[in-house]
């Protein structure tokens, strides 16, 4: 019966690809080693399943490296789509959601909500956007969702009071 192989425990290897991918530093050092060993005459071929990557990714590495140093190992940053309200914009709104209400641009209520602030920047920005994103924008500019709980001011709240010690007892 042969020995049992070494195991790591208390983490996942996929929890463990993501620590290398969660710091930069890592990255390099990564893609650092696999263009020392290419540099050690080894086939870029070879280290592709080693490096969990395709041969031609770590050819760009040599490449890159060759030319611009450490640097052409990082990733180079991603483009992705321009934001359709501008940062002035988005101050403006962020402003407007902290310091009024709906009511106070005709609407029929008092709190803001995703179809209330939608219709409010296609009002006042011309920019349509989709129900959920109006959620990641809300949170972008630094607000949660928060569902308002009502008090009836006709409720009497000591009798309120006693009622929850009652079901607490209970």
């Amino acid at each position: 019966m042969g020995r049992k192989s070494l195991q790591v425990k208390g983490y996942s290897s996929e929890e463990i690809k993501a620590l290398f991918r969660k710091d930069e530093r890592y990255i390099i050092g990564i893609r650092l080693y696999a263009v020392y060993q290419v540099s050690l005459g080894q086939s870029s071929r070879k280290l592709e399943s080693l490096y969990n990557t395709s041969f031609k990714q770590i050819t760009n590495w040599v490449h890159r490296f060759e030319a611009l140093g450490l640097d052409g190992l990082k990733d180079k940053p991603k483009s992705g789509r321009k934001p359709r309200l501008t940062e002035e914009q988005l101050k403006e709104l962020s402003t407007v959601l902290q310091n009024n209400r709906p009511d106070e641009f005709g609407y029929n209520t008092a709190t803001w909500n995703g179809p209330i602030l939608k219709e409010y920047i296609e009002k006042h920005y011309n920019v349509v956007y989709q129900k959920a994103q109006i959620y990641k924008l809300l949170k972008k500019l630094g607000f949660t969702y928060q569902k308002g709980r009502a008090k009836y001011p006709e409720a009497d709240e000591q009798k309120r009071e006693e009622y929850k010690t009652v079901l607490k007892k209970n």
